[in-house]
Order: C-alpha cells, then structure tokens, then sequence
C-alpha cells in the first residue's frame, strides 16, 4: 500500500511539473504568484513543485521586475534554465537542410546547413548529409539532448517517423526516418524516457509548434501558421494543439482544390490552391506580363518593382495576394482560426502583401460578431521551423511527464 501512495505521488508530482512547464511556454515567463494562478495549485504546492524543478536544472529565476504601483515586492519571473537539456533538431528539404541545437527555452544555439545532391533514387544523400550535420551539432554540447526532432517537406507518418512523400524530391518517399536516427544517433540522448526520443513531421506543422510555443502563437489557443515558396502548406492549431489526423495523414492544405478546371498540379490532380499561390504559378505569370527577374521572381522583388511602379508589378501583387486568400477563406469558413501567421516567401512581401491579402480575405468572408480573422507577419524571421522542431521533442517530454499520472 505504501508503495501504491508513493507512485501515485510521484505520478502526481510529474503532472504537475508538467502543467508548470507547459503554463510557461504557454504564456512565457510567469511569477510564482501568477504560476499559482494559472495552474490552480497553492502558493505552498507551487513553491515546493517550482524548487524541485530547479533542483533538476529546468527552471531559474530571471531579473527582478518592478513592483506594480498598487505596492508589493518586486517579483523573479521563472523560466526554463539555460542549463537545461537542449534539442537537436533539422529542417530537410529537396536538396538541402539546416540543423541546430536549440536550447529548452527556445534559443538557438548552434545552426549548421548541408546540401545534397536530390535524385539519387534510395535517399543515400540526403540520409548521409543529415546524419552528418546532427553529428556536427551533437558534438557542440556537453549536455545530452532531449532528443532529435525533424521537420520534412513532405507528408509523414508521424506515428513511425517515416517519410510518406515529398513531391519535389521523391528520393525521400518511404525514408524510414526516426529508425535511421534512433540506431545511429539514439545512443547519445538523455531522454529518460526509455527509448531514444525522435520525433518526425511535416514542415508546416512544426512551423506552427514553433509559431505555438515561441512566437505570435503563444497563448493562444486557434490559429494557422502560413508557408509559401516553391511549395505551399499551412499548420493548424486547434484548442491548442497542432491539428495531425491519424498518423499525420492531415496537413497538405495546399493541395486542396480550389478550381474544379485548373491548372494541373504535380501532386496528379488539378486545381490545387498551389497551382495558383506557388512560385510556379507567380513566374509564369511574370513571363507573361515580361516583369524584371520573371524566372526566379519572388515576393521580396515583386514587392520592389510594384514599389518601383513597373509596369504591371502592382496588378500582379494584387492578384497573387487574391489567389492566396482564397485557401484562406477556405480554412477561415471551415476552423476559424482567428489569426494567419505568414511565413516564408510571402513574409518577405512586407506590409504591402500581407495587406492585400488580409483585404481579400475579409472580403470573401461574411461578417460576425466575432470580427475578421488578423494576418500578421512572422515575428521569428526564418527560425520557426527549427523552433517547432524542438517543440516536437519538448511536446512529447511534456506528454510523457502527465502520462506517468495515469
């Protein structure tokens, strides 16, 4: 019977270091006072559970802030120790991929790229570059890491980690990822959790963790997270968790059908909201209208030339941002999210796209109560990805430590 008490205590305890750790990337460095607040605990509960969490390394206290002019002492914000754990992470893509060692609160901390060459049948290459590029980064800490998270530009299974598809480099279709990862790197983790933690998803949906736990996201708990280049893909987060479906099956927005008759589209249908929001569909159009730059025109340069008034620069700003709004509506009609974050070669577009777009948008919609869905401009440049990625790690360090409750 004493034993039984004592696991349900420790049970207890991990669940609500969990609920601690997770209020704080919730809504960012917090007082003791107001981690109370929000995790419902007692202040005597709080303090003995915030004590043990900085005995483990995880959480430190920051720089006193001022009192508030109603009175009281100035209060030390916690949040996560620069000497806990870090996470390896890697962002693979047709060709190329950067890897980085990201600390538990969300700073980078090393940051290596590699190339590759794509075509080569079997993913060889691109299995050989990165392995290389996280062996680089796993060498600059003394610390084992948590674990290993991956972002891929393509559709996963997210249940085995393995690479399901990507349509610019089919090399990587059927990669088993996290099996390569866990035999050849597994050793040196420090999960704790009984097996060498590596988790594997789609680029999208590790943007939007990233958006979720460090960026515009934080605290909030609906909202889409936007990338656009070569190819075209949205992140979903839905009562505060990144939308998957089954094994990841959920995620490739950009090939949802926006006209019944259009363009073909090299996923095999036709009419694909990337067919007329992707690079392919910009620089085509460019050639046509004999823009500047049309081959390798992107949002940056379009944005320039429009600025510039070059002739017919501004009309095809204005349709693009259209044509991006479009798959927009769609989400808005379908999950509401409330907030667009764009990312990507759209974000270089500056204030001058995301307004258009955000003017098409809320004219496609009807008006509610509510008030129109926002589109603001990612607040963390290009590392959101890379963050989300560490967010997979973290997601699951946190799961694990509320699963030994149940």
């Amino acid at each position: 019977m004493g034993k039984t008490k004592a696991a349900a205590s420790m049970g207890e305890a991990g669940w609500s270091h969990a609920r601690i750790l997770q209020a704080l990337y919730d809504l960012g460095p917090l007082s003791r006072a107001d981690l109370a607040r929000v995790t419902g605990a007692s202040r005597s509960t709080l303090t003995a559970l915030v004590q043990q969490l900085m005995d483990q390394g995880l959480l430190a206290e920051q720089e006193s802030r001022p009192s508030s002019p109603s009175g009281g002492k100035p209060s030390r914000p916690l949040w996560i120790s620069p000497q806990a754990p870090p996470v390896a992470v890697a962002h693979l893509l047709p060709g190329r991929l950067e890897c980085a060692l990201v600390s538990a609160g969300g700073q980078l901390l090393a940051r290596v790229q590699r190339e590759f060459t794509p075509g080569s049948g079997d993913g060889e290459a691109a299995t050989a570059a990165l392995l290389d590029g996280l062996r680089d980064i796993l060498a600059r800490t003394a610390t084992p890491p948590l674990g290993i998270g991956v972002a891929v530009g393509g559709m996963v299974d997210t249940d085995t980690g393995t690479v399901i598809s990507v349509a610019l480099a089919p090399e990587l279709d059927g990669l088993p990822l996290a099996a390569i990862l866990r035999a050849e790197l597994g050793a040196g983790l420090g999960t704790g959790l009984g097996t060498e933690l590596v988790c594997v998803d789609m680029h999208p949906r590790a943007q939007a963790l990233g958006d979720r736990w460090f960026g515009q996201g934080r605290g909030r708990s609906r909202f889409a997270s936007l990338y656009t280049g070569e190819a075209l893909g949205v992140g979903l987060v839905l009562n505060g968790e990144v939308h998957r479906g089954p094994a990841g099956t959920g995620g490739e927005i950009g090939h949802s059908i926006v006209q019944l008759d259009g363009r073909a589209c090299h996923c095999g249908q036709r009419g694909c909201w990337e067919t007329v929001a992707g690079h392919d569909w910009l620089r085509a159009e460019a050639t046509r209208l004999r823009l500047p730059g049309a081959a390798t025109l992107t949002a940056g340069p379009l944005t320039r030339l429009a600025a510039a008034e070059v002739p017919h620069a501004a009309e095809l700003v204005e349709r693009w941002a259209a044509n991006l709004s479009a798959g927009l509506v769609n989400l808005h009609q379908i999950f509401a999210p409330g907030l667009f974050i764009l990312h990507g070669d759209v974000a270089a577009g500056g204030e001058q796209l995301r307004g258009r777009i955000e003017h098409h948008l809320h004219a496609r919609i009807p008006s509610h109560p509510a008030g129109p869905p926002q589109v603001a401009l990612t607040a963390l440049d290009d590392d959101a990805t890379l963050l989300g990625a560490a967010g997979l790690v973290l997601s699951e360090q946190l799961r694990a430590m509320k699963g030994t409750a149940r």
